[in-house]
């Protein structure tokens, strides 16, 4: 898939929330994801979470949140994501445990001064 340098904007309102098993896969998303996203509830529901990981984002990074909340801790940073048609938008994500062995991920739009800086 093409990745264009097309940005999707979140609103300071928006919040995306989803929910991921211990491996990553999608057991929650709300609507909000959904249109982001750019994929269908179907797709997403049953999905590892890396659906909409951008390739320019680090692999480190997302080591770092996996081992972040497998130890029981918040996980909090800036996100690149990539959209189903190509297209990316940045978040500030806070990832945290939830249940027994699930993650909850609630995104933000983050600010222009702080992905500048990231």
């Amino acid at each position: 898939m093409d990745i264009s340098k097309d940005e999707r904007l979140l609103d300071e309102t928006t919040l995306l929330v989803s929910e991921t098993d211990a491996k990553g896969v999608i057991v929650y998303a709300d609507e909000n994801f959904v249109k982001y996203a750019e994929y269908s509830l179907e797709e997403l529901i049953g999905s590892n979470h890396n659906i909409v990981r951008h390739p320019d984002m680090p692999k480190a990074a997302f080591k770092e949140l996996w081992e972040t909340v497998k130890q029981g801790k918040v996980w909090q940073g800036f996100v690149k994501n990539r959209t189903k048609g190509g297209k990316f938008y940045w978040v500030y994500a806070t990832v945290f445990p939830f249940g027994n062995g699930h993650y909850l991920s609630v995104r933000k739009m983050a600010s222009r001064d702080e992905i500048e800086k990231y």
